[in-house]
């Protein structure tokens, strides 16, 4: 049994992570909370492109307040992300929000820490347990001799074993990092001494491009040992690119079906069309469409239909003309101006 399969069920609102549950993809909100007519648009946005848990940040009680409002007009589980003010734990959970993320270590003394296990008991609110490297206490820097992920796990088994000792068990923990071998060896620690869910991700992975590198690399890593139930892709960038990236990486490693797939050959010195033009317009005209199909973009008419051959669909262009094939087998010829046009009918059709 993989080790996510070994894990606790946890309900977030109409989700449930844990189990056999499959691995659902997260994001957060980078408006400020409280300005609900923008927090919402781009909520809905990111439940257009396949966000299925959202995380909005509650540094006050304006932004508290604002969580009911916008629960309202939303689609998926609403979860609080506190820093060290316990009583917006309490106001978050008492206006809707269907999960807390608190970092005990920030929150205060014993007293608080058991205020907001308390609220989250009486409304049956899950809490994600989360420590980043970066906020590793003093003590555990000195024991290991430096912020080490031995230190990160030490840490974070503590405090579920305080909230714990406190009467609760709905939680899920996330340990998180920049460093991309740091957070696959933490993972790799923590995965067989708990079994609460894992929140997954590279924390402040980086730009759009680079931290798409890096969060790649470290999600293929962890997810790819049977680890996590939930992830995150953390980018300085529109957090719609973050869904996008996250059912990617989940397609590629077999753990999510559905979606177009688009293979495409690297270009060579035989192509004799915008190849890559090509490729980035079929790619945008297919990101919607709800197709579990596998697409061939090729630039070579008399070898890309058999390099593609275990493509459901495809296109090879040529010196002023497109081939459009199936499983390798060519059904129609065209102008190269038409090819785009032509593989949107067949998926169309496909689709009907």
């Amino acid at each position: 049994m993989l080790l996510r399969e070994n894990t606790k069920e946890i309900r977030i609102g109409d989700v449930i992570i844990g189990g056999s549950h499959p691995i659902a993809i997260q994001s957060m909100t980078n408006t400020k909370t409280e300005d609900v007519e923008a927090t919402v648009a781009q909520i809905l946005r990111l439940e257009e492109a396949g966000c299925e848990i959202i995380r909005c940040t509650v540094p006050n009680h304006e932004a508290a307040i604002a969580l009911g409002k916008i629960k309202k007009q939303i689609h998926i589980p609403l979860v609080a992300d506190i820093h060290f003010d316990y009583r917006m734990a309490i106001e978050a959970i008492e206006n809707g929000a269907d999960k807390i993320r608190i970092n005990p270590g920030n929150i205060g003394d014993i007293e608080k820490v058991k205020a907001v296990v308390d609220k989250a008991k009486e409304y049956e609110v899950p809490i994600r347990v989360g420590v980043n490297s970066g906020s590793l206490e003093k003590e555990k820097i000195e024991k290991y001799g430096g912020v080490t992920p031995e230190g990160i796990v030490e840490s974070a088994l503590e405090k579920v074993r305080q909230i714990e000792d406190l009467g609760y068990d709905q939680m899920v923990i996330s340990i998180k990092a920049s460093d991309v071998m740091f957070c696959v060896k933490a993972h790799e620690l923590i995965a067989p001494q708990t079994r609460y869910p894992l929140h997954v991700g590279i924390t402040e992975s980086g730009t759009v491009y680079s931290g798409n590198i890096k969060t790649a690399v470290g999600l293929g890593m962890i997810l790819g040992q049977g680890i996590g139930n939930t992830i995150r892709v953390s980018l300085t960038g529109d957090p719609v690119e973050e869904i996008h990236s996250a059912k990617l990486i989940l397609r590629t490693l077999g753990l999510r079906k559905g979606g177009v797939e688009i293979v495409s050959c690297p270009t060579c010195g035989r192509t004799q069309i915008d190849l890559i033009s090509l490729a980035n317009a079929v790619e945008k005209m297919t990101s919607e469409m709800d197709l579990n199909l596998k697409v061939a973009v090729m630039g070579c008419v008399v070898n890309g239909p058999g390099e593609a051959r275990e493509a459901d669909i495809g296109v090879a262009g040529g010196k002023g003309v497109g081939l459009l094939f199936k499983k390798g087998e060519i059904i129609r010829k065209v102008p190269e101006d038409q090819i785009l046009g032509a593989l949107r009918e067949e998926l169309l059709a496909w689709k009907a």
